[in-house]
């Protein structure tokens, strides 16, 4: 299903003479008084021809055949076009969305092969608050890309390699509590990594012994391996259970391990390449001198000028690293999976490196960096009332699997105080819905890249732009069904497909709210931003609340009635679609 904007678009162009280069877009208008949408394709016309914009304008109207869908087209100001829909055509267009199956969302022309790198979390290591906005965004961009029609890979690229499993191995053969290990295995895991960490600090004995244990998990000594393995096991089970919980799942989980053999042919190649060479006994890439100063990664400017600022592909010691490891998992990734995209989503302080991996990229494989899109989808901090990182009152880092618990208890003491008639299980559930969408809903919301600051008071409100919010507008549009099948009247009252009839202002308003679905869910992938999205659903609740207070449901009759009944029908399609795609549930009772 084509949406409004496209359709006006191709009538647009084949209005104007001799666009050339031009954008010819149409988008939702900024005030609804002046029309349903707007051009400002005359302006730029204009300024291209040197000619007055509202002449072109009018040059445009000339041509311009809308006759059928647009009750009216005005030229304002400078040259805009404001394009009014006729009611009649947008009522058969709500007609056709709510009869679509992808609610109005166009299938795209081509689907395209998406690899979306999220999570990413470190063996013998508790997740933390610091994953659950990579592990969110990430999964709710998987979400909306299948949706779509693109085909998607999630791919979970675990750290379960490198100095610290050393530490990790001469602390399990020396100070593992085996009954820790069994009640909580990664925070037992934690525990031994801290306390070998500190002493290879202080005492030069220890941190050789750790060493030794690395030089045997790297040559293949059984003991080791097998430890290793163990610990990558009990690792995953826990990572599994967090999973679960939030309603995540990944196509491919493969830790840095994997790429190991690839590692030195990676660094072979880029120094036969000359992208590479030898820098105080290390493998670096240096400016190759494309670029300006300013836009390259390579320089870096501090009070004495310009200098270089070098990616290290091959330590001193000769060991990879963390740019090793993502190069040759690209290099297997484009292979695999030839995606048209590779989305990584990381936090923000990963820029740099991020920008200079796929520049080397581009220097050593430039006929494949020409057929993918590499974006690194970076995101800001969650902070406490302090504004600083989010920390236990103790200066601890937040686990995740005690954020969500606390998520739910408190949602469950919400869910008890507004209902406590419900059997004690049923609360559980409702919490358990309303506490994790409220955790994932308050992430997404901001735009990615701006830190925010973590509320339970403000992200489990049942007032403003919350997830508590959205699920109980879903909630209530499905009691009006409940109320109906209670009086017995479901079936005489109303019939899913019953004809739509788009009259008073406030149905006529709530019909082009819907209609914006299909055009806002392909915005999210131009910019990996799914808050586009959640202030989508808000409005979209608030326009179904004002239409319910403008237009009585129940109390109407016949036709009217039944016509109600279905914007109320797709109105809770939408919103329980649109939270799916974030990731986020909607129980049936509140």
């Amino acid at each position: 299903m084509e949406t409004i904007p496209s359709i006006l678009e191709e009538r647009l162009k084949a209005a104007v003479e001799d666009p050339g280069p031009t954008p010819l877009s149409i988008t939702s208008a900024s005030d609804s008084r002046f029309g349903d949408y707007q051009s400002n394709a005359a302006m730029l016309l204009a300024k291209l021809r040197k000619s007055n914009p509202r002449l072109v304008a009018q040059q445009i109207l000339d041509r311009l055949q809308v006759a059928d869908i647009c009750s009216s087209v005005e030229i304002a100001g400078a040259g805009f076009l404001n394009f009014r829909l006729r009611e009649d055509w947008l009522q058969e267009r709500v007609s056709q969305m709510k009869a679509d199956p992808r609610l109005g969302v166009p299938s795209p022309l081509r689907p395209l092969g998406m690899v979306i790198d999220f999570s990413s979390p470190n063996v013998a290591k508790p997740m933390h608050v610091g994953h659950i906005r990579s592990t969110i965004l990430g999964d709710s961009l998987a979400r909306i890309a299948a949706f779509i029609g693109h085909n998607v890979v999630r791919d979970n690229h675990i750290g379960d390699w490198g100095t610290q499993f050393g530490m990790l191995l001469l602390g399990w053969k020396t100070i593992l509590d085996r009954s820790a290990l069994e009640q909580d295995p990664l925070l037992e895991m934690e525990r031994i990594y801290k306390n070998v960490s500190a002493r290879c600090r202080d005492d030069i004995a220890v941190l050789e012994k750790a060493r030794h244990e690395l030089v045997l998990l790297q040559t293949g000594d059984p003991e080791n391996l097998l430890l290793w393995k163990e610990m990558i096991r009990l690792s995953q089970s826990q990572f599994d259970t967090i999973y679960g919980r939030l309603g995540v799942r990944f196509d491919v989980t493969l830790g840095e391990s994997f790429y190991n053999e690839r590692l030195k042919p990676v660094v072979e190649e880029l120094k036969a390449s000359r992208i590479a060479r030898e820098s105080d006994g290390a493998i670096c890439v240096f400016s190759d001198g494309s670029h300006s100063q300013e836009e390259d990664v390579f320089l870096i400017k501090d009070k004495d000028g310009w200098r270089d600022n070098p990616a290290i592909v091959l330590k001193s010691d000769g060991a990879a690293n963390y740019m090793t490891t993502d190069l040759a998992t690209l290099q297997y990734r484009i292979e695999t999976w030839h995606p048209d995209e590779i989305v990584y989503v990381t936090d923000g302080r990963q820029q740099l490196h991020f920008r200079q991996m796929f520049s080397i990229f581009r220097r050593w494989k430039p006929e494949a960096a020409a057929t993918v899109r590499l974006s690194h989808v970076w995101f800001g901090s969650i902070l406490g009332d302090d504004g600083r990182p989010f920390k236990t009152r103790s200066g601890e880092t937040v686990r995740l699997a005690d954020l969500l618990d606390e998520a739910e208890e408190r949602s469950f003491a919400q869910v008890s105080e507004r209902n406590p008639a419900l059997p004690e299980a049923e609360r559980r559930e409702i919490a358990r819905i309303i506490g994790i969408g409220a955790v994932k809903y308050a992430d997404l919301l901001p735009h990615r890249q701006g830190d925010y600051m973590f509320s339970w008071e403000r992200m489990l409100s049942f007032q403003g732009n919350t997830a508590p919010y959205l699920q109980n507008a879903y909630v209530r549009i499905r009691s009006i069904f409940r109320k109906l099948a209670e009086a017995g009247e479901a079936g005489e009252a109303w019939t899913p497909g019953a004809p739509l009839r788009l009259e008073n202002g406030a149905e006529i308003a709530l019909g082009k709210r819907l209609l914006e679905f299909g055009e806002v869910l392909p915005q999210v992938l131009q910019d990996h931003r799914p808050n586009t999205l959640a202030n989508y659903l808000y409005e979209l609740a608030n326009t179904f609340h004002a239409f319910y207070e403008a237009c009585p449901v129940l109390k109407s009759e016949g036709d009217q009635r039944a016509s109600r009944l279905e914007l109320c029908d797709v109105s809770a399609r939408m919103l329980k679609t649109g939270l799916g795609l974030l990731g986020i549930e909607v129980p049936e009772k509140m």
